[in-house]
């Protein structure tokens, strides 16, 4: 058996755990402070559209290995739910070692931005995962159907946990957030449903940063790294950082990650609100 190539081993470290999955991970950080601000000022609005360009990089080298892009549409007469919808693959040039092409669909209240219903379709380096959820409150359940490609399909039913949410629409909520109030180091609890099960997952905040990104635009920020539980999904550490911008479309312009050799970032391309 020949050795896989330097180049391919790392990118396939950056696509296989950081890519799509690992960008809404680390986005999600700051709605952990969700429930102690009320979300009727919504800092995004129907139409609106984030794209980012994802990187490895490694000292002086910089690979633009694929792109994602967030959006948001409302649904019903009177708008009363929210989709947020995100997508995410690798650029053509490299679906020969390792494609990916991820979709995330969540449906939301727009009164609080609670889930409705989410919807994962994702395909990595010939890996798939097909989750669905949808949210009763009546009955406080979750209804779930998964499978990937080591599990078959799979009908179950959770307890809807309270503040439980999906990681998309948990990126929209923290966008509501006041964070000027914390202090630098503390840490908030936040619970998701990932593949099937409920975390309780933990968040630091670092305090306020001014950032310059590869396309020489220069953002105030507040910043956070996740605390990750010991035996959940994550490994342990604070290794995953995210820069949201101070202003009110509190914006994640920078998601970034150490691994073993490097880091793999998620870097603001483009920002359009009809808000503007």
């Amino acid at each position: 058996m020949k050795p896989v190539p330097y180049s391919r081993s790392i990118c396939s470290i950056f696509f296989r755990k950081y890519f799509l999955s690992g960008i809404l991970a680390i986005c999600f950080t700051t709605a952990s402070l969700s429930g102690q601000e009320n979300t009727k000022t919504q800092a995004f609005s129907p139409g609106e559209q984030i794209k980012y360009k994802a990187y490895y990089n490694w000292g002086f080298i910089w690979l633009y290995a694929g792109d994602v892009i967030f959006s948001v549409k409302a649904s019903g007469k009177n708008y009363e739910n929210y989709y947020f919808n995100a997508i995410g693959k690798t650029r053509k040039k490299y679906d020969w070692f390792f494609k990916v092409r991820d979709k995330f669909v969540s449906e939301a209240k727009a009164s609080d931005l609670k889930p409705l219903s989410y919807l994962r379709e994702t395909y990595e380096g010939g890996y798939y995962v097909n989750n669905s959820y949808r949210f009763d409150y009546a009955k406080n359940k979750i209804y779930s159907q998964t499978e990937n490609s080591k599990k078959p399909h799979l009908k179950d039913t959770l307890d809807l946990k309270t503040g439980t949410m999906d990681v998309l629409t948990a990126i929209y909520y923290c966008r509501n957030l006041k964070f000027s109030g914390y202090r630098i180091n503390d840490t908030f609890p936040l619970r998701l449903i990932i593949d099937n099960e409920i975390y309780d997952l933990f968040i630091r905040y670092l305090g306020h940063e001014e950032i310059s990104l590869k396309n020489k635009n220069s953002y105030n920020c507040y910043k956070f790294s996740i605390l990750l539980v010991e035996g959940t999904i994550f490994k342990g550490g604070e290794d995953l950082f995210v820069w949201v911008t101070d202003d009110r479309f509190r914006i994640p312009v920078l998601v970034e990650s150490k691994i073993l050799v490097g880091s793999v970032k998620a870097m603001l391309e483009d920002f359009k609100n009809p808000s503007e």
